[in-house]
């Protein structure tokens, strides 16, 4: 992880993470965390599961990290914000800020995903404007190659 982009998509994952992690703790207990709901507990408790290793993955730099974070964000919110769309613009404040958090989440799935895919292309073509002017430069290579011919020593 050598971008700054990667390190601020770990770091928002992992927060986001965490806030996860309290609400499915308040929602086990039925109590209220500002307003923020656990949509499915059972599903959001396997989901905290699989993201931890998402998070692993994508610290590796793996693209089925990547896509399987995708996926597990997007079934999981994707389908609560479906879901409330659907039904009208006149929702409560409490759906509203719960829509946002999980469009926030699908969000950060989104970024994460494609810098694992930006990486991906940057391994295959890297550019290194530092040090291309001296490894794919063929003409300091036919100047190189014509002081060594003009050389001559002698072994004795």
């Amino acid at each position: 992880m050598k971008s700054l982009s990667s390190w601020l998509i770990s770091m928002f994952m992992i927060m986001f993470w965490g806030f996860r992690v309290a609400v499915a703790f308040q929602a086990q207990y039925e109590k209220d965390f500002g307003g923020f709901i656990a949509f499915n507990l059972n599903l959001e408790v396997i989901l905290l599961f699989i993201v931890i290793l998402c998070i692993i993955l994508f610290l590796k730099r793996v693209l089925l990290g990547g896509i399987l974070y995708l996926g597990a964000y997007g079934y999981y919110f994707g389908s609560y914000i479906l879901q409330n769309i659907q039904a009208g613009a006149s929702m409560p404040i409490q759906v509203m800020q719960n829509v946002f958090v999980a469009a926030l989440g699908i969000t950060i799935a989104f970024c994460a995903f494609f810098d694992l895919v930006i990486a991906r292309v940057r391994k295959k073509d890297p550019r290194d404007k530092k040090t291309d002017w001296f490894f794919q430069n063929e003409q300091y290579d036919r100047k190189l190659d014509e002081r060594a011919d003009k050389n001559e020593y002698r072994n004795y």
